[in-house]
């Protein structure tokens, strides 16, 4: 019985004497040849990107994998401080942490551009679909991802770069155009202008080249992941972890509760 069975894959299986990812020889074929960016695209969209694509790619991963002391990069250090015998644990700890606020920002971005370029239907004057909405986001009471930053009030500095790349590359698409447009656009509604940030303008690049808006997290932690290994490796060299430890217990003060 356990002959017939059969789990069909299109990505990686291996025999005694080989290893085969993505229908090719992973020593012969791969190893040396292909870079981990152009994989990374590769093994999730199912097709091997141009060389352009690959550019805006790692772009984008470059983009996403540092932003300082971020909660993500505390609490790998302060599981590190913890549990210096779990490597895993610490990096997971960061990469727990990457949702609505940290991180999450690129597939809310991208998820929210394409609902919206969906539901314009052939309209396709994006400062129009943009303004309908922003309105339509105000009069919600909600958000619109991508719009703002807690630290770069004016500009993103990842924002104009990843721009250009993408107009170089002949990659501007439709999700980064309405994008674009938001940032025109929001503060007739909004009365303020606030800055496109980088990790929504990286959703909307990811969208544009066609990757599953459901997946766009997953990129965002895969850039992340490498952040927070540079960050355990500092804390090795540099510890600040127990200091963050003890500022924070030595000035804990006892309130009763009120409920």
């Amino acid at each position: 019985m356990a002959e017939e069975l059969s789990f069909p894959t299109g990505l990686g299986t291996s025999t005694p004497e080989t290893i085969s990812l993505l229908g090719k020889d992973l020593a012969a074929d791969l190893m040396g040849k292909v870079g981990f960016g152009e994989l990374a695209f590769w093994l999730v969209a199912g097709r091997r990107p141009s060389s352009s694509e690959v550019r805006l790619f790692e772009a984008v991963l470059v983009a996403l994998a540092d932003h300082g002391f971020t909660p993500t990069a505390i609490a790998a250090r302060l599981t590190y401080l913890s549990a210096p015998d779990s490597l895993q644990g610490a990096l997971a700890a960061g990469l727990l942490g990457g949702g609505s606020r940290f991180l999450g920002v690129t597939e809310d971005c991208g998820r929210f551009l394409a609902d919206t370029l969906v539901a314009a239907g052939t309209e396709r004057d994006y400062d129009v679909i943009a303004l309908a909405a922003v309105k339509k986001a105000r009069e919600q009471k909600k958000f619109i991802p991508g719009l703002g930053h807690p630290v770069h009030k004016e500009q993103d500095p990842r924002t104009p770069v990843l721009i250009a790349i993408a107009e170089e590359e002949g990659l501007r698409g439709p999700h980064l155009r309405l994008f674009e447009a938001i940032g025109r656009v929001h503060p007739q509604v909004l009365g303020k202008t606030l800055p496109l940030n980088g990790a929504g303008v990286c959703g909307a690049a990811l969208a544009d080249l066609g990757l599953p808006t459901d997946l766009l997290r997953g990129f965002a932690l895969l850039a992340r992941a490498a952040g927070l290994l540079g960050q355990l490796a500092e804390e090795r060299r540099r510890p600040i972890a127990n200091d963050i430890y003890l500022t924070v217990d030595r000035n804990a003060v006892y309130e009763p509760r009120e409920d």
